[in-house]
């Protein structure tokens, strides 16, 4: 393999050095955009050598208007395929047949290159990823349902060119939740906490100390989220959860304690550090300064001996701040498709973010 290079800078260079002087020789009257957005490691920068084993190295995508695509859409993909050079940097510009799971692997040939510069217009792409018109206002039940990843893998990436002008556009519409949608996620997820921020004594006092492990584990990913979205920041998907996480501004402070609760041996210092990582996010919520300040101290669970921060203050409070009445009248707290769901199939499926509306209604 080739000195390993980054997919963004990669295909930035490609696009700059190959296929730019290719459409401005070839397709000279030609306005579009170029970018790399939508799946991919690379689009989030988290790409490492490994990435290159499955649907990675030479791809971006092409946008044109719908007059142009119907009209020069399949000229430009066929002359690409002619004109690109074998190989770019070392590495090659086609890319073999799909396996049996659709994943498609950079090969070598001497004719022509199946290459991935996918040609759209700026509507068929956002249909086709996100199940949405990017040229219409999303509504309230668009933003709970498009997964967090989908939000990234449009607002993250490169654009290398924007002739358009709509990329630009679109990609600041999507830039982060609209206030109160924001506002609920927040209480959403304070509620996951509290729901569950007692048990972890519970259980460890009965003596089920797996069952305090696995609470304690999921009470330290709720956590997390909680921080990204205190930090207006889009969370990506598990296998990059954690490198995201790191790069918050209040991770420095969290990632110790939050490491000490997973390595804690009994229920009680598991209970000790979950106590101190609440009082951490407790004066995270008062610096955002969007509800009353809030008292910051764990206190003990209606009377018994577990020690809580007592979540639910933080829901009624953020829940009291609301203005929008769509969001007002969404009932429960069940907050975002990535909040009531960790289903790999359901976030990744666009077709199925419509249908999940109905949660709402």
């Amino acid at each position: 393999m080739p000195q390993f290079i980054p997919g963004l800078e990669l295909n930035r260079r490609f696009y700059l050095e190959v296929i730019y002087p290719i459409l401005s020789r070839e397709f000279t009257h030609l306005h579009y955009s170029a970018a790399r957005l939508g799946t991919g490691s690379e689009v989030l920068g988290y790409d490492t050598p490994m990435s290159a084993d499955h649907d990675w190295g030479l791809r971006l995508q092409l946008f044109f208007s719908q007059e142009d695509f119907d009209k020069y859409g399949a000229e430009v993909t066929e002359k690409l395929r002619h004109e690109l050079p074998y190989n770019f940097l070392g590495y090659s510009t086609h890319f073999g047949e799909p396996d049996d799971e659709g994943t498609r692997l950079l090969a070598q040939t001497d004719g022509p290159r199946n290459h991935r510069v996918e040609v759209w217009t700026v509507r068929g792409f956002f249909e086709e990823y996100m199940a949405c018109d990017p040229y219409q206002e999303p509504t309230i039940y668009d933003w709970l349902t498009w997964p967090q990843q989908h939000l990234l893998g449009v607002t993250a990436g490169q654009v290398y060119a924007d002739d358009l002008g709509d990329l630009a556009m679109i990609r600041h519409k999507l830039l982060y939740y609209p206030h109160d949608v924001w506002l609920y996620l927040l209480a959403a997820q304070w509620s996951r906490i509290g729901q569950e921020e007692a048990f972890v004594g519970r259980t460890g006092d009965i003596g089920d100390e797996l069952g305090s492990r696995i609470l304690a584990a999921r009470l330290v990913h709720d956590l997390m989220q909680l921080c990204f979205l205190m930090e207006k920041t889009y969370a990506p998907y598990p296998k990059w959860f954690g490198v995201a996480f790191s790069r918050l501004t209040c991770a420095s402070t969290l990632m110790p304690t939050l490491s000490q609760i997973l390595d804690a041996q009994d229920w009680r210092a598991r209970e000790d550090h979950l106590c101190q990582a609440y009082e951490t996010v407790a004066k995270l919520h008062n610096g955002l300064q969007i509800t009353e300040p809030l008292a910051t101290d764990v206190r003990y669970f209606h009377g018994r001996l577990f020690r809580v921060i007592g979540a639910d203050r933080f829901v009624s409070a953020l829940r009291k701040a609301l203005t929008d009445e769509t969001v007002r009248e969404i009932r429960t707290n069940i907050g975002s498709i990535d909040q009531f769901s960790h289903s790999t199939d359901l976030r990744s499926y666009s077709e199925l973010h419509k249908k999940l509306q109905l949660l709402y209604k």
